[in-house]
């Protein structure tokens, strides 16, 4: 495995490693047990749990540690729906505790390592004197005026 850029990165990791374990231990007991969750919870665990890594490396490639830190929020947030939809497929009895707990205790994990990625990442502020990461976007405020007598708007 290539350990450079956002591959090398000890929380992709692991939040690479639940992904893997979410598709191939629990969606397959899920979808023996009910094949209407194909669509459906299967269908936004798959989403949710990709999404974690996803983000951390989308972070990982911009230039601002702003940017970096909004898409780690994003991971967070992903990574909370992926709990969730975990924690469904326990409560409606789709899979085992051991199974639940096994990925749950990663989730967990993956979240320590989130939050201290973020910390070192605000720490540490890389990116923050590349060009144009001052620089902020200003619209002056514009009075529109609308005609609702005019058709042709």
């Amino acid at each position: 495995m290539n350990e450079k850029g956002f591959e090398g990165l000890k929380v992709w990791q692991k939040a690479h490693a639940l992904m893997l374990d979410i598709h191939k231990r629990l969606i397959s007991v899920i979808l023996k047990v009910s094949k209407d969750e194909r669509f459906d919870l299967v269908a936004q665990i798959r989403s949710s749990s990709k999404s974690v890594p996803a983000n951390i490396a989308e972070g990982h490639g911009r230039f601002y540690y702003g940017d970096n830190v909004r898409f780690c929020y994003n991971a967070h947030g992903s990574l909370d729906e992926t709990i969730s939809h975990l924690r469904a497929a326990i409560d409606l009895e789709y899979c085992s505790r051991d199974l639940y707990e096994n990925l749950r205790a990663q989730a967990d994990e993956t979240r320590r390592m989130l939050n201290g990625y973020i910390d070192w990442l605000k720490e540490k502020k890389v990116g923050e004197k590349e060009p144009g990461a001052n620089l902020r976007i200003r619209e002056d405020q514009v009075e529109y005026i609308i005609h609702p007598e005019d058709d042709n708007l």
